[in-house]
């Protein structure tokens, strides 16, 4: 199955992708929910990040290949920090170059949406804990990044956490093709399999720290290739099963 957000009108609603169309959800995916009998057109709404968390939990050097070309050694532990609530960004939203950076990247990932509360969940048991996946860009303004000598600033700003296009309740987290392009151009190409801590852990690892509530999401890390965007470009994370997000860059 996959879900999707979307505005219709003045009405947030959330739908579940059916051939072309989209077949109307009353009720909330993260509580109480019915499958409806209205159907819409993608092009007839407004596509919207498939969830709103009210955090985003990161996990930064979560790939071999990434650490290797980064010159860092492999984490004995995850590597958490947050992107806030207010950095979430759409479907064809545009991801703003803030004026007070000059080397702004692309991340492509896999993103964990969380389907119910949990603390202190272990590995075990973290996949009841999931309601699905979707492809997630980790923005970074990474001189802003470097300079700070840790991660809020250069992860923060507003338009810096696009999700979407659904979410995939149907997928295998351990084995998910990944590719991000730049204007057409392929950047980043790897697969989940290269993922040093997995999905299981990562919920565990977290929920160890802070509650993780509906709506809420982990960005699992990015692999090799990260590298940086102009404004002007069209960046487009693919992640196979879940679909295709594409962003544009503007002005900040």
């Amino acid at each position: 199955m996959k879900f999707v957000r979307f505005q219709q009108g003045a009405a947030v609603r959330y739908g579940v992708l059916e051939g072309e169309n989209i077949r109307v959800v009353e009720g909330d995916i993260f509580a109480k929910w019915a499958m409806g009998n209205q159907t819409v057109k993608p092009e007839a709404v407004k596509l919207l990040a498939p969830c709103a968390p009210s955090k985003g939990v990161c996990i930064g050097l979560n790939y071999y290949g990434h650490a290797n070309e980064m010159k860092s050694a492999i984490p004995k532990q995850p590597l958490m920090f947050l992107k806030p609530s207010s950095a979430l960004n759409h479907p064809g939203g545009a991801i703003e170059y803030p004026a007070i950076s000059q080397n702004l990247h692309y991340e492509a990932e896999l993103v964990v949406v969380i389907g119910k509360q949990a603390r202190n969940v272990p590995a075990a048991a973290a996949r009841d804990y999931i309601l699905g996946y979707t492809c997630g860009n980790d923005v970074t303004a990474r001189d802003i990044q470097m300079n700070d000598g840790q991660w809020t600033r250069g992860k923060s700003f507003d338009t810096f956490m696009p999700l979407g296009p659904c979410i995939a309740t149907d997928v295998d987290p351990a084995d998910i093709d990944l590719k991000l392009t730049l204007n057409g151009e392929s950047k980043q190409a790897s697969n989940t399999r290269d993922l040093i801590f997995k999905v299981e852990d990562l919920v565990a690892f977290v929920s160890q720290v802070m509650t993780l509530y509906p709506g809420d999401i982990i960005m699992t890390g990015t692999p090799a290739g990260v590298g940086p965007m102009q404004i002007g470009d069209t960046v487009a994370v693919e992640l196979a099963g879940i679909g295709r997000l594409e962003n544009i860059i503007v002005k900040g």
